[in-house]
C-alpha cells in the first residue's frame, strides 16, 4: 500500500499535465524505432511538390501574374497538415487494436492523457515534417518575405495541426480497425484538399464549386499562409474568408477543438473493449 500510495500520479491539473506528458513522449519515441512512418509521410510530400512544380507547374496561370512555385508551397504544407489527421487517426485505432489503450485504462493515470498526449506529440512530429518541407520549398525557388512571417505562418500551421488532431482521434476510435481508418480518413480528406485553392486558384473552378473551396478551412489556411509570406494568392470574392483568411482559419481550429475533443473524449471513456 505504501509503495502503490507513492507510485500513484498527483490529482488534478497537475497528474494530467505529467501523464500526458509521458504518454507524447512515449508516442514520439516510435518515430526512431519506425522511421518508415515519418520517411513515407515526408517522401509523400516531397513527391507533391516536384510533380505539381515541375509537371503542371508550367500549364497552370496565376491570375494577376506571379511563380506557380510561391503559389504552391503555402497548400502543400496545408495540405500536409490537413493529412495529419491520418496520421492520428491510424494510430489511435492501432492502440486500440493491439490493447494499449486497455493498458492505460487499467492504470493509475489521469483518462484525458492518452487524448492530450496523442494529440500534443502528433503536433510535435508533423512540425518535423513541416522542417523538412519548408527546406524542400527553398531548394525549388519558394521564398517567404520575413522570418517573422515565417514564424507566424508555422505558428498557424501547427494550431491547425492540433485541431486537425482532435479530428483523428475521433475518427480514429470510431473504426474497428487500420484499415477501415485509412479507408475513412482518405475518402474525407482528400475531397477537402482538392476542392480547395491549394493546387489550383479557387477561381478556375466551377462558379456553383467556388463559394465550397473559399469557405474551405484548407482554404483559409493555404491563402492564410500566402498573405503572411508574401506569396501570390489571388482571392475567389469580396467575403471575410477570401479578406481575412487567418480569422477564418483560427475560427475554424477552434470549431474542430469544441467539436471533436468533447467526442473523442465521451467516445473513449465509453469504449468497452
Amino acid at each position: 500500500m505504501t509503495a502503490q500510495s507513492r507510485s500513484a500520479p498527483r490529482g488534478g491539473i497537475g497528474r494530467s499535465i505529467t501523464d500526458g506528458v509521458l504518454v507524447g513522449w512515449r508516442n514520439l519515441k516510435r518515430i526512431p524505432r519506425i522511421p518508415e512512418l515519418a520517411i513515407f509521410a515526408i517522401l509523400q510530400s516531397i513527391m507533391f511538390v516536384l510533380l505539381f512544380v515541375f509537371v503542371f507547374g508550367g500549364a497552370i496561370q496565376i491570375p494577376g501574374g506571379g511563380d506557380y512555385t510561391p503559389f504552391l508551397m503555402p497548400g502543400i504544407f496545408a495540405q500536409t497538415i490537413v493529412f495529419a489527421a491520418a496520421t492520428t487517426a491510424i494510430g489511435m485505432t492501432d492502440d486500440v487494436n493491439k490493447g494499449i489503450i486497455d493498458r492505460f485504462r487499467s492504470l493509475p493515470m489521469s483518462r484525458s492523457a492518452v487524448l492530450t498526449g496523442r494529440t500534443f506529440s502528433d503536433v510535435i512530429y508533423n512540425a518535423g515534417i513541416l522542417v523538412v518541407l519548408m527546406l524542400t520549398g527553398f531548394v525549388v525557388g519558394w521564398r517567404v518575405e520575413s522570418i517573422p512571417s515565417l514564424a507566424a505562418g508555422f505558428a498557424l500551421l501547427l494550431f491547425f495541426a492540433y485541431g486537425m488532431a482532435w479530428l483523428g482521434v475521433w475518427l480514429g476510435l470510431m473504426v474497428p480497425t487500420v484499415e477501415v481508418a485509412q479507408q475513412v480518413i482518405f475518402t474525407v480528406l482528400f475531397p477537402i484538399t482538392f476542392i480547395s485553392n491549394v493546387f489550383v486558384p479557387g477561381s478556375t473552378l466551377p462558379t456553383w464549386l467556388q463559394p465550397v473551396a473559399e469557405w474551405n478551412p484548407t482554404s483559409t489556411l493555404t491563402a492564410a499562409l500566402r498573405e503572411l509570406w508574401g506569396n501570390p494568392s489571388p482571392p475567389i470574392s469580396d467575403s471575410l474568408a477570401s479578406t481575412e483568411p487567418a480569422l477564418v482559419t483560427i475560427i475554424w481550429v477552434i470549431i474542430f477543438i469544441v467539436i471533436f475533443a468533447p467526442l473523442g473524449t465521451r467516445r473513449y471513456r465509453s469504449m468497452s473493449r
